[in-house]
This record gives C-alpha cells, structure tokens and sequence, in this order.
C-alpha cells in the first residue's frame, strides 16, 4: 500500500494528512472552510484515494493560509506515498463535465513543478467561505511540492461553485491515472531512467 502521513505545524497552521494512493474513496476532511471540505471530499471520491485531512488556522485572518498550508502538506504527502514512481503511469489527463461546466485537468508526475491555471471566466470572489481565488494557491501549492506539472483549463462555465468543482473532480481522476501502476512499465516511465 501507497500510504503516506505529513504533519506541518507553523505559527498560523497546524496540519495532519494521511494518504493512501490505493484506496476506494474515503475521505475524512475537516479545514474549517466548509466549501474547502467539499473540494477535498471530491478529489478524494473522484480521485479512489483514501485521504485524511485535518486543518487547524487562523481563519480569523481569512482562508489564505489553511488553503495553501494544506495544498503544502497534501503535496508532500502525495509525492510521499508514490516513492519511487517504478511502473507508474505517470501522465494523466480527465475532462469533467459539472453541468454548464467543464474542466480538463493534464498532469505529469514528472519531478518538475509547474503550473498553467487558465480560468478566463470571472468567478465570483466567494462560495460560502471559500475564496475563490485561493483555488489557484492551493494548486500551486501542491504542485510546487508534489514535484507535479499540472495544467488546468476551464473550458466551459458560468457558475463558480460548477467551475471549482470540475476542476478538483478532474484533479482526483487526473491524478489517479497518473499513479495506477501498469505491469508492462518497467523501472520508470521515462527513457532518461528517471523522473
């Protein structure tokens, strides 16, 4: 089994995350941000992982640094758990319909971090107590430390809450094709013999 467990304690967050890349679908997801919840139970469900997570922060201030702090910790422990990426994968892309909405999400599990967010549509600034904007942070932030590079694009939507939801349903089955192990992948799935 997959599993990884990442504790990230700073003085405005304090962060647990269990991961288990083989998982069914399970999540048990507690940040404070209700909407924030919702994104991480879809991802967890779209993407057949088993995800613990559990967020303490200064919401006081605002949703900055719980969203981003997790999108840290969540990286780490998604590159934790895929170790050594031998018989990976490695690639993954999902189109995700969300009504009006639809969402491709294209990833590689390459060690280089890079992120290209194209949402043209002007989502509203809220959704209950979820700031939209932070969608971009916490997928820089997991990026940047799942050594993952990651495209999103919006191709169709109107409604924030459908746009935002395709986007981390397509982020769950994206990555889920990216990490299925394939027995005919010997070692890694690149010609350097690394990743």
């Amino acid at each position: 089994m997959r599993i990884a467990e990442i504790s990230r304690k700073t003085g405005e967050t304090d962060i647990q995350v269990k991961c288990n890349l083989d998982g069914n679908g399970f999540a048990k997801v507690s940040t404070g941000i209700g909407f924030f919840d919702h994104m991480l139970n879809l991802f967890t469900k779209h993407g057949l992982f088993d995800m613990e997570i559990f967020s303490q922060g200064d919401l006081v201030v605002d949703g900055h640094h719980t969203v981003e702090d997790v999108g840290i910790a969540l990286g780490q422990a998604v590159l934790k758990a895929v170790g050594s990426k031998t018989g990976i994968k490695r690639y993954g892309t999902a189109f995700v319909p969300m009504d009006e909405a639809l969402a491709m999400v294209s990833l590689d599990l390459s060690g280089r971090a890079f992120l290209v967010y194209d949402v043209a549509q002007p989502l509203t600034p809220m959704i209950g107590n979820y700031d939209t904007e932070l969608t971009e942070e916490f997928l820089r932030a997991f990026t940047m430390q799942a050594g993952i590079t990651l495209h999103v694009k919006v191709l169709h939507g109107k409604n924030s809450h459908h746009i935002v939801e395709a986007i981390f349903k397509a982020l769950g089955r994206a990555l889920c094709e990216a990490v299925t192990k394939d027995a005919r992948i010997q070692g890694v799935m690149s010609t350097k013999g690394m990743l």
